[in-house]
């Protein structure tokens, strides 16, 4: 099991609105594209406030590849970068890749 863990920066005054388009598009595109065991968090103790998590659960790295290949023929995800793209400060972005220890 691995996690990848999506990590972005929200603009300030815009974390919500983010939050909302991010819950929105793991419901849809995420669920259609097989990411369907996710978690969303946020910073608070520690981390800075601004910062927007998403753990996606999967079984290992070819799952996770095969869901990324899918993406890419989802239309939807372009306007959903649009929409998104004021909402995020520029170059905050970026994926972790975690093992899951039993």
């Amino acid at each position: 099991m691995i996690v990848a863990r999506w990590q972005v920066n929200a603009r300030f005054g815009h974390k919500q609105e983010l939050i909302e388009e991010l819950k929105q598009w793991w419901a849809t595109i995420g669920r259609e594209i097989g990411q369907s065991d996710v978690t969303i968090l946020t910073g608070s103790v520690g981390a800075a406030e601004s910062l927007v998590t998403v753990d996606v659960r999967c079984r290992d790295m070819a799952e996770l590849q095969s869901q990324w290949d899918r993406l890419a023929r989802v239309t939807e995800h372009q306007d959903f970068a649009r929409r998104t793209e004021p909402l995020l400060v520029s170059g905050s972005t970026r994926w972790e890749i975690l093992k899951v220890v039993d």
